[in-house]
C-alpha cells in the first residue's frame, strides 16, 4: 500500500473516531439541555455579577457582597420589564387606532398602480384567517397549555441557573481547584493554566455582548422614539436581546421595527427605518464588534457566521446563542496548549 495511503486511512478512523465520540457526548448532553442551559446561563450571570462582587467584598464580607450584587440584578432587569410593561399599556388605546388606520392606509396603496389587488382581497384574506383560527380551535388551546408547561420548564432553568450564580460568584474559584485537584498531578497545571484561559475568553464575551447589545438598543430606541415610531422602548428591549444572536439577530429585531413603523406611520418612515437597519449593521460590524470583541474572542468572521449556523441548525435559538462563546473558548484554550507545549 502507497504510504500516503496508508497515512490517509490512519488520519480518517481516528477523525471517524473521535467524530463518534462528539455525537455520542452531544447526544448525552442532549437528553440534559435545560441543565446545560441553566449551567451556561450561570455563568453568564457570574461574569457580569463577579467584578461587582468583587468591588463590593472590599467593603464588606463576601456572602454580603454577592447577595448584593445577585438582588441589585434582578431588581435591574425587572425594573426594566416593569418599564417595558407600563409603556406598552399607556400606548395600547393608541396603538391599535394607529394599526388600523395604517393597515386601511397600505390596503389603499396596494389596491392602486402599480399592485392594483382587488378591492376584496384582504377581506377574503381575513375571513380565511378566521376560518382557519375557528377549525384549529383545539390545537391552538393545546398549544396554548403546552407554552404554560415551557413558561414553568423557562422558570425552573431561571431558578436552577440563579442558584449555581450564586456558588459561581461566591465560591467559583475553589470549586475550579477541587475540580482539579481529582487529576493526575501532571494534568493539573494544564487545567490550571487552560481553565483561566478559557473563563478570561467567556467573561470577555460577556462582557463584550452587553456592550455591543446595549449600545445598539440605546441607538435603536432614540432613533426610533425620534421617528415617533410607537413602543420604541420594547423594541429597543428586542433588539439587546436580539444582539445576543452574532449577525443575524440585530437584522432581525429591526425589521420588527420596520414593521410596526410601516403599520402605524406609513412607508416613508419604513424606509428610514430600514436604513436605520443598514447604518446600525456597520456601526457594529466596523465599529463595535472589532474594538469591543477583537481582544477578547480573536475569531474571523466567516467563523463566526458558521458557528451561529451550526449552532441554530443543532439546536435552534439557544445553540446559536451559545456557538460563538464556545467556539471562542475552544480556540483559546487550544491556543493556550499550543503555547505551554511550545508546538
Amino acid at each position: 500500500m502507497p504510504a500516503l495511503l496508508r497515512s490517509a486511512a490512519a488520519y480518517a478512523w481516528r477523525i471517524i473516531a473521535v467524530g463518534v465520540v462528539v455525537r455520542a457526548t452531544f447526544s448525552v448532553l442532549g437528553q440534559f439541555h435545560r441543565i446545560a442551559v441553566a449551567v451556561f446561563l450561570g455563568l453568564v450571570i457570574t461574569a457580569v455579577l463577579r467584578p461587582v462582587a468583587g468591588l463590593l467584598a472590599r467593603f464588606v464580607p463576601r456572602p454580603l457582597a454577592v447577595a448584593t450584587a445577585l438582588i441589585g440584578g434582578i431588581a435591574l432587569v425587572l425594573g426594566v420589564l416593569v418599564l417595558v410593561g407600563e409603556t406598552a399599556a399607556d400606548q395600547r388605546s393608541g396603538l391599535e387606532k394607529e394599526f388600523v388606520a395604517g393597515i386601511d392606509r397600505i390596503e389603499r396603496q396596494l389596491e392602486e398602480p402599480p399592485f392594483r389587488l382587488p378591492p376584496n382581497a384582504f377581506d377574503d384574506l381575513q375571513a380565511r384567517i378566521g376560518d382557519l383560527v375557528s377549525s384549529h380551535r383545539s390545537t391552538l388551546i393545546s398549544t396554548a397549555l403546552s407554552g404554560a408547561s415551557r413558561l414553568v420548564e423557562v422558570l425552573t432553568v431561571l431558578a436552577l441557573a440563579l442558584f449555581c450564580a450564586v456558588f459561581f460568584t461566591h465560591s467559583g474559584d475553589r470549586q475550579w481547584q477541587w475540580l482539579c485537584d481529582q487529576f493526575p498531578e501532571r494534568a493539573r497545571r494544564r487545567l490550571t493554566v487552560t481553565g483561566k484561559a478559557a473563563w478570561r475568553t467567556f467573561t470577555g464575551y460577556t462582557h463584550g455582548i452587553l456592550l455591543v447589545a446595549a449600545t445598539n438598543a440605546v441607538l435603536v430606541g432614540i432613533a426610533l422614539y425620534a421617528l415617533g415610531v410607537p413602543l420604541a422602548v420594547p423594541l429597543a428591549l428586542l433588539e439587546f436581546l436580539a444582539a445576543f444572536i452574532p449577525l443575524i439577530g440585530s437584522p432581525i429585531a429591526l425589521a420588527v421595527a420596520t414593521v410596526v413603523a410601516l403599520a402605524s406611520k406609513g412607508p416613508f418612515i419604513a424606509l428610514l427605518v430600514v436604513a436605520l437597519i443598514v447604518v446600525i449593521g456597520q456601526i457594529e460590524g466596523h465599529l463595535l464588534h472589532p474594538l469591543v470583541m477583537s481582544w477578547a474572542v480573536r475569531l474571523h468572521p466567516v467563523v463566526v457566521a458558521l458557528a451561529v449556523v451550526g449552532g441554530a441548525v443543532a439546536a435552534g435559538v439557544i445553540g446559536a446563542v451559545v456557538a460563538v462563546p464556545l467556539v471562542a473558548v475552544a480556540w483559546s484554550v487550544r491556543q493556550t496548549l499550543r503555547a505551554d507545549t511550545g508546538t
